[in-house]
């Protein structure tokens, strides 16, 4: 792997958007691709110190990118892990793809596997989740079928969202109408879901209801989104080509350009969660941001 620091490589804001835009961004501040070498990066996910742990997804490692500014891997192989997501206690959950599972990762690598299928049938393959203040667990399972898997066809009857309660004992299917639900986010205050239907190219928020439940489903935006974060201001970052910020209202206000065939997934995070840190394709890029991530 191949590391680049302090490198300017990209002009990131687009201007179309005016001041609402180029607000969103540190003064001065271009895009810059920290790190390199590569197969796709995926599922950024930061810890209570700033530190962003991603995935390797083919070559089975999670890697590490300090607050130093240094990367070392994490854990390799590692199931095959796609999403990334810290829980209150400071475990890191995993959607681990090689069987279809999701794992509770402590810090010195050892993994528990949280759930291994639903009701009696294999998951078609977590792939991105958020974990709610009240430490339930929310997860997208759409089916991409992978050449390492043995096993056969898809088990389940569609692509669906989950809830695995926070005791960790009741798994629970809570939306199941999307065609291919992949990112997924929802507010500091437990209140907002936010979940991509990359089948369908659109993003839908759901009011969170007690015991997980979901509940007055609405179209955000005519975007779907491979991963998703918010910022402290509400505004709701998808993925794709490049980055695209929404406002919470579903106004279209920033395009961050990637010079990458596709930008998998986005988080803040560093010291002070100013960082945009992006994972795309064989790449890592950061970006300073005037605002800072959701908490």
């Amino acid at each position: 792997m191949k590391t680049i620091f302090g490198v300017c490589l990209w002009s990131a804001l687009a201007l179309a958007a005016g001041a609402a835009e180029s607000s969103l961004m540190a003064p001065g501040a271009k895009l810059e691709k920290l790190g390199e070498g590569y197969k796709f990066t995926e599922g950024p996910a930061t810890d209570a110190e700033g530190n962003i742990f991603f995935t390797d997804q083919p070559n089975d490692r999670i890697v590490k990118y300090g607050v130093d500014g240094k990367f070392s891997d994490f854990l390799q192989p590692c199931g095959r892990a796609n999403g990334l997501y810290f829980d209150q206690a400071g475990q890191l959950l995993a959607c681990a793809d090689e069987k279809n599972q999701l794992w509770s990762i402590d810090a010195k690598g050892k993994h528990t596997v949280l759930v291994k299928d639903y009701q009696g049938k294999l998951l078609n393959g977590p792939n991105d989740l958020w974990v709610a203040p009240d430490g339930g667990i929310y997860f997208t399972d759409p089916f991409y079928k992978r050449g390492y898997w043995q096993r056969g066809p898809m088990e389940q009857d569609g692509q669906h969202v989950y809830h695995l309660s926070a005791d960790r004992q009741k798994l629970t299917r809570v939306a199941e109408d999307l065609k291919q639900p992949n990112g997924i986010i929802g507010t500091p205050d437990g209140k907002t879901l936010y979940v991509a239907d990359i089948g369908a190219k659109k993003t839908y928020a759901y009011d969170l209801l007690p015991g997980g439940k979901l509940a007055n489903k609405r179209l955000f935006c005519e975007m779907g989104s491979d991963g998703m974060t918010l910022d402290a201001e509400g505004n709701v970052y998808l993925t794709g080509k490049g980055v695209t910020v929404f406002d919470k209202n579903g106004a279209k206000i920033a395009q961050i350009e990637v010079p990458e065939r596709w930008t998998a997934n986005v988080t803040f995070g560093g010291k002070d969660r100013d960082l945009l840190f992006i994972t795309a394709s064989g790449s890592v890029y950061g970006l300073k941001m005037g605002v800072r991530g959701a908490r």
